[in-house]
């Protein structure tokens, strides 16, 4: 993705002693970064806080992290946003954060525009309430055209029902004859998928030090390479975004292979 220097360098101005944008080689961005953004209830019962705050708060990370993609020329930015495992929290904070969804999905839509992101969902939309679908159909909608960054937001996601529904459709297309058996591999399968288009992360990050996918991209990790940092999701911005590429630029990347000596 095309990268405006100009505003990258302003973008990175005062960085903290142990990151700068000079340890970042530009030519070896990630693709496809994805985050599993975790800690927001923690960050609000720090500092006693309801856990909605916590909601509320982490709003801004991913502002900040969006356009710190952008800046950086990231092709591709996932987050996982609501698991179908989290149906299982109390409504009252179910509802807000379906609330918060399309209320921050509208309020962000001229960013997605001014910055040319084109949006994306993975997961059952169906299963929301219907503002709240809505509102993403809009959002679909009024990005579908736009060439820049890919934003794909995982919400009412599940990587074990999503490989399933996967193989119900494939089943289905190969019992009414659109595909023969041997026909099936790899790459039939991830075009069921719901990021079906999307290059696999080469980078995910996990942050409030959780070691653990829950659920998440599951077939499309196969060959990621992780970053987990003890910052809560509030917490986090383009400084330990930063430190987070640096890491991964500091791996050797063998696909299963043996690099020559």
């Amino acid at each position: 993705m095309q990268r405006d220097d100009a505003l990258l360098r302003a973008y990175f101005e005062h960085a903290p002693e142990d990151i700068a944008l000079e340890d970042i080689d530009l030519g070896r961005m990630p693709c496809h970064v994805s985050i599993i953004m975790d800690g927001n209830g923690r960050w609000a019962q720090a500092r006693g806080l309801d856990r909605s705050q916590g909601h509320v708060a982490g709003v801004d990370s991913l502002r900040e992290t969006v356009t710190t993609s952008v800046r950086l020329g990231v092709d591709a930015l996932s987050v996982y946003a609501f698991s179908t495992e989290n149906w299982k929290r109390p409504k009252r904070e179910v509802d807000l954060l379906m609330h918060l969804f399309a209320t921050t999905l509208v309020k962000e839509l001229p960013l997605f525009h001014q910055e040319n992101v084109r949006l994306k969902f993975l997961g059952d939309l169906e299963s929301l309430p219907k503002k709240t679908f809505d509102v993403f159909k809009q959002g679909l909608d009024e990005t579908a055209d736009h060439t820049g960054m890919t934003f794909a937001l995982a919400v009412n996601y599940g990587s074990r029902s999503e490989i399933t529904r996967a193989a119900r459709l494939i089943a289905k297309d190969v019992e009414e004859g659109r595909l023969s058996a041997s026909q099936v591999d790899e790459s039939v399968l991830e075009s069921r998928l719901y990021t079906a288009g999307l290059p696999d992360p080469e980078l995910l990050i996990r942050t409030s030090g959780e070691l653990r996918l829950s659920n998440y991209l599951l077939w499309q990790l196969a060959y990621t390479e992780f970053y987990v940092t003890d910052k809560l999701w509030p917490d986090f911005d383009r400084w330990e975004y930063l430190r987070a590429i640096r890491a991964f630029q500091g791996r050797n990347r063998r696909f299963g292979g043996v690099v020559s000596s």
